[in-house]
């Protein structure tokens, strides 16, 4: 059985939005770890603590490289879903008397 053309299309679409949805996300996960795990790594070992690096309560190191990723990727999940995340039509449900093909 060969698909409708106009569903091939739209499944064409579909495909291409979440491609687009996954790199994107896997990128910025990307450089959030990166950013977090190499900078905590280069700041917070093998140096002298320092009572005035004190932001907010934290040391400098946590501000800058555990807190602020995790304010910074909020913010871009929030924008990512109600801002960039295309709303597919994804077609009708399937009846539930009618048995699938």
């Amino acid at each position: 059985m060969t698909p409708h053309p106009e569903t091939t299309g739209k499944e064409q679409r579909l495909l291409r939005h979440a491609r687009r949805e996954s790199v994107m996300i896997m990128a910025v996960w990307t450089a959030a770890l990166l950013w977090s795990c190499l900078g905590s790594y280069f700041t917070a070992y093998d140096r002298p603590v320092d009572p005035r690096a004190l932001i907010l309560g934290m040391p400098g190191w946590v501000f800058w490289f555990v807190a602020l990723p995790w304010a910074i990727c909020l913010a871009f999940t929030a924008w990512f879903c109600f801002g960039f995340m295309a709303d597919d039509d994804l077609g009708q449900d399937p009846e539930e008397g009618q048995p699938h093909e």
